[in-house]
């Protein structure tokens, strides 16, 4: 069995291929050439981070189905200054259009990150800070979501870790074995 983990870059398609437009977006294949792997989970072409490809069936589904509550660790930079009172409400978990979130672990840090190619929009009038949010489960752009709900745009986002895998020093577009 093979388990890689993968930095994918900001704007990689989280897949080998791309019917909608295969000469203008790129795709995991034009970092990974090992035909037997695939994502156990998704991140949004705007994101960035960890992801973990398999051929193990089982561990994808570990890693992927809700009911597990594998934990996914992400960094968000956000535009705003957090207060307490919105990392607590993303502690408690928020009310989305699909309903309730779990609760999750959110709190303020400084991360040390690589730049992003292209960078974020920064606005001189609006300061940003980074959130270090952790979830149990893993809905369509869910973080982003729940930021957005409680007043604080995500400007980028990385997810960290993966269960018990975490990206470490493992550059953009490049992979190891796990």
């Amino acid at each position: 069995m093979t388990t890689i983990l993968f930095h994918k870059p900001f704007g990689v398609l989280s897949q080998f291929t791309d019917a909608r437009s295969p000469t203008e977006r790129p795709t995991l294949s034009a970092y990974i050439d090992m035909p037997s792997v695939y994502p156990a989970g998704r991140l949004d072409r705007d994101s960035e981070g960890l992801l973990v490809l398999t051929d193990d069936g089982r561990l994808q589904a570990r890693l992927t189905q809700p009911r597990s509550k594998t934990p996914k660790t992400y960094w968000a930079q956000v535009e705003g200054t957090p207060t307490p009172d919105q990392l607590t409400a993303l502690q408690n978990g928020v009310t989305l259009k699909d309903g309730p979130t779990r609760p999750a672990k959110a709190r303020l840090i400084t991360p040390d990150v690589p730049p992003r190619d292209p960078p974020i929009r920064v606005r001189k009038s609006i300061p940003d800070a980074w959130i270090e949010l952790t979830i149990t489960e893993g809905r369509n752009r869910q973080v982003r979501r729940m930021c957005a709900h409680v007043g604080l745009p995500c400007l980028r986002l990385i997810r960290r870790s993966v269960g018990d895998w975490t990206l470490n020093d493992l550059p953009p577009g490049t992979w190891r074995h796990a």
